[in-house]
């Protein structure tokens, strides 16, 4: 089955996949059962429900507004996220991502609206008919997934919940709780502790978060580990024994995650100074890890794992069907777009190894200090726009344009959040001073997810294409997946080099222990 629509979901399809309980559909669909009053994600073990009582429904929020309450067997809101967010480039995507950030908790509707370039009425209607649910709606969702969260994994008061999950008061706390769990949200904490559920694990450290994040199967951990490990900025980030530890400013705040690939999903442990950047802390790791992308409809469109002519569509896979790319790898998001601007920058033209270090006297120098094993956070852009020729080394120009796109952000001329359009983002990139094609298309790419930007004019990607025989001038045919084949050809080339071998070679002895 392919990718599901949101606006016209395929019954046949979305039942099928319901019948044999396939995991690859969970947070694409949702079936909601007439006479149970729940709903449940494809893979729900439950039996099987009459088609003639069941329907499909796009979001967990269409099914909450229509009167159904979340399975708790499956806990459907706690699926994988829909990777069409990422696909898909037009207005409803593009505000589910920034409700995922929380901006409706911080500036309600019309500060999403702002933020989109909509009237709140617009809005509202493109939602409702795209999504089955207005903002309010689909916000309200937000913050029952967040509550949840919160109360299985945390000894915190139920009324510090309420607000930190993003209500405007107890009543209504617990109102929604009820609704969408049909429980309250007592019985929700004490049967959690009788057992268990597969998504949180309860903490060891007050304050300290440890959640289960989901992925859709296979994942290249191999892939993730080497671009977190060889990335990694001394001061704001570490990778050591398989973790990766850094810190992060949040809306309210900062925070220190600590993330771990595990069978299954992704260990999180999270250590947030305001309970209330929960949700978009969450959002920004799955962001990070591309957590919420579809690896086998990937994978099947860009023919990976297949050697015949028939299992490719018009044949036009066969070239990478032959080169033994590994299934299930990511395309890496960010945590801050600023920050990835800025450091994208500073490392044009020079290795990996240098950028860190180059970063790193950056972070050192005017990084906000934090408690913690990471013990500075990324300079924000006004203090790099003051501070950072007396810092930053290098060519004189290229150091201008760093302080320059710094300022640009600091002034607001320069706008980077998840809600942008790849086309507007990569105009204004290009404005800049210092911003080329290359650097235009990686920040874009990796600060919205985007899924089909390739980057080839990079040396080392065409080096993977030239030992994997694939025409960089011609690619359409992997349209809109070319991020995906983008990164199959940077680690070919990486692992020619050797470079893979030994973080990948530990990553794996760990997850098979």
């Amino acid at each position: 089955m392919e990718l599901v629509t949101i606006t016209a979901l395929d019954f046949e399809g979305c039942y099928r996949a319901v019948s044999t309980r396939d995991s690859r559909f969970d947070g694409q669909f949702f079936t909601a059962v007439r006479t149970t009053g729940i709903y449940c994600r494809p893979s729900c073990p439950a039996i099987t429900p009459k088609r003639a009582n069941v329907s499909f429904l796009p979001t967990a929020a269409a099914a909450q507004q229509a009167g159904y309450r979340a399975c708790r067997r499956c806990l459907p809101d706690a699926a994988p996220g829909s990777p069409l967010w990422n696909v898909r480039a037009d207005l409803a995507a593009r505000a589910m991502r920034l409700i995922g950030d929380g901006v409706i908790e911080r500036g309600g509707v019309p500060g999403l609206a702002a933020t989109l370039g909509y009237s709140q009425r617009q809005l509202t209607r493109v939602l409702t008919t795209e999504l089955g649910a207005g903002p309010l709606a689909l916000a309200r969702a937000h913050r029952a997934h967040t509550a949840r969260l919160l109360i299985q994994t945390t000894e915190m008061p139920m009324s510090d919940i309420a607000f930190a999950a993003g209500f405007a008061s107890i009543r209504q706390f617990n109102d929604t709780v009820r609704e969408v769990f049909a429980v309250s949200p007592t019985t929700m904490r004490t049967e959690s502790r009788r057992s268990p559920r597969t998504d949180a694990v309860a903490p060891g450290t007050p304050g300290l978060l440890t959640l289960r994040l989901p992925y859709r199967e296979p994942l290249d951990t191999g892939w993730l580990t080497w671009f977190l490990s060889a990335h990694a900025v001394p001061g704001m980030e570490l990778w050591e024994d398989g973790v990766y530890t850094r810190s992060l400013r949040t809306p309210h705040g900062h925070a220190t995650i600590r993330l771990s690939f595990q069978p299954g999903h992704v260990r999180a442990e999270l250590a947030l100074r305001d309970m209330r950047d929960l949700a978009p802390t969450v959002a920004r790791v799955r962001h990070l890890l591309d957590l919420d992308a579809d690896p086998m409809g990937i994978d099947g469109a860009l023919g990976i794992g297949r050697s015949d002519d028939a299992a490719t569509p018009s044949g036009t896979s066969k070239a990478i069907a032959g080169h033994g790319f590994t299934p299930g790898i990511r395309v890496p998001g960010c945590l801050a777009g600023s920050e990835l601007l800025l450091c994208t920058m500073i490392g044009q033209q020079i290795s990996v190894r240098a950028a860190g270090t180059h970063i790193a006297r950056l972070v050192d120098a005017l990084g906000e200090p934090i408690a913690g094993p990471v013990p500075r956070l990324f300079p924000t852009a006004e203090v790099v726009a003051e501070h950072g020729a007396e810092v930053l080394t290098g060519p004189a120009r290229r150091v201008s344009a760093i302080v320059a796109a710094a300022r640009a952000i600091a002034d607001g001329e320069l706008v980077l959040h998840s809600g942008r359009t790849a086309d507007d983002l990569r105009r204004d990139l290009l404005a800049l001073d210092g911003v080329g094609p290359w650097t235009a298309d990686y920040v874009t790419m990796r600060s919205l997810a985007d899924p089909d930007i390739l980057l080839d004019t990079d040396l080392v990607v065409r080096q993977g294409a030239a030992r994997a025989g694939i025409d960089l001038d011609s690619t359409t045919r992997w349209a809109p997946w070319r991020s995906y084949l983008s990164m199959h050809l940077w680690k070919t080339a990486l692992e020619h080099r050797g470079a893979l071998v030994r973080e990948t070679a530990l990553q794996e002895a760990k997850t098979h222990d």
